[in-house]
């Protein structure tokens, strides 16, 4: 029973062992009878015949497992038959195997109960080894098919990527080129008007133009250098960890929209991922304030916790109408962006009116998750 319980265990793990642990148990099988005539082969009286044990009961097993089991860059179809040919040989040689009295029972049998026991013994393990045969070529098959199906996939997404880095380059090329270039010129003009300028007003106002266009042309870089390295690389510091918002809150009242600051807790450190993305939220916010709300009473309220940092910015009704063109003036998609950038680091996003009149929240984590960009 040692052998069977073996086969069941490592057929999958050692076939041919077990196939060869099978052909030694079919031929100690056949030795026995020859110690022992009578004990596999009976004659009764009516001369029928009776195969107490004909070979082992793993026979079939061991010969399927040897095919179907095929090792990498292991042996090929004919080695892997030994085995099997090894347990067919006792029943082509029966008149050498058994003794003379064992073959004198055997002929005294019905010739057909001796061919069907034969014929049912050889049909059984060749069925079992074609059968494993057929289920090795399958796997290959399905693999070989599983293979080509990877590789496909993956030259469509090496293609897919290639394509995205392509237009993000051209993109940042066009930015450059054209978008940068107007805007150095604007931050030249209004250097000029500075010096030249005939009141302390005016070249205050271009002051204001100037150092706007010198920010404009820096997150324009930091935009630029995004697109050229790709969503795979890691970002570079754009505002540090935990930027200053008391600066946007100047440019707001700079341009006559004045804005309440308030903020509560200890800034924890945080990444500069969560710094930046809280500085653009807050921007983000101001400018839908100056461009949809006029004449509105801002509020920003910051909460800082030790694992992240809540901000909070909220408009009154409008007191005027907005002007169009200003109004028009951008994409429509800053709040779903937001939101996207937002839920990237790993925090959450809230935009809409509430009974005051326009809410800008955002909780954001001190670190980004493992796994985050």
């Amino acid at each position: 029973m040692l052998v069977p319980a073996l086969a069941l265990a490592f057929r999958r793990r050692a076939p041919m062992t077990v196939a060869w642990l099978t052909a030694g148990l079919a031929a100690l099988y056949w030795l026995t009878e020859l110690a022992a005539p009578g004990t596999l082969l009976r004659v009764h009286a009516d001369h029928s015949l009776n195969a107490a044990v004909w070979w082992p009961p793993t026979a079939p097993l061991a010969a399927y497992a040897a095919m179907a089991f095929p090792r990498e860059g292991g042996r090929p179809v004919w080695m892997r038959g030994l085995p099997i040919a090894a347990l067919l040989v006792p029943i082509g040689c029966l008149d050498d195997v058994l003794p003379d009295a064992a073959m004198r029972r055997f002929a005294a049998a019905e010739t057909g109960s001796v061919n069907a026991l034969v014929f049912r013994s050889v049909a059984v393990v060749m069925g079992a080894a074609l059968l494993g045969m057929y289920a090795a070529a399958r796997r290959r098959a399905v693999q070989g098919l599983t293979e080509r199906a990877e590789r496909a996939e993956r030259e469509r997404h090496l293609l897919a990527e290639r394509a995205r880095a392509q237009e993000r380059a051209r993109l940042a090329a066009e930015m450059h080129d054209v978008v940068a270039h107007r805007v150095t010129l604007m931050v030249l003009q209004a250097g000029a008007l500075r010096v030249h300028a005939p009141d302390e007003t005016t070249r205050a106002a271009a002051e204001e133009l100037r150092a706007a266009g010198c920010q404009a042309l820096d997150e324009l870089r930091d935009v630029i250098g995004l697109l050229r390295r790709g969503p795979g690389a890691p970002p570079a510091a754009a505002h540090g960890p935990l930027p200053d918002l008391s600066q946007l809150v100047a440019e707001s009242a700079s341009v006559g929209v004045p804005v309440e600051l308030a903020e509560h807790g200890e800034p924890p450190a945080a990444s500069p991922a969560v710094g930046r993305t809280a500085y653009r939220v807050v921007q983000e916010a101001l400018t839908n304030a100056r461009k949809h709300a006029p004449g509105a009473a801002v509020r920003v309220d910051v909460r800082y916790r030790v694992d992240g940092v809540t901000l909070t910015v909220r408009n009154t009704a409008p007191s005027g109408e907005p002007d169009a063109d200003l109004a028009a003036s951008g994409s429509g998609t800053g709040l779903a962006g937001l939101r996207e950038r937002v839920e990237l680091i790993g925090g959450t996003f809230a935009a809409g009116p509430d009974k005051e009149g326009f809410r800008v929240e955002a909780s954001l984590p001190a670190y980004l998750p493992v796994g985050a960009p």
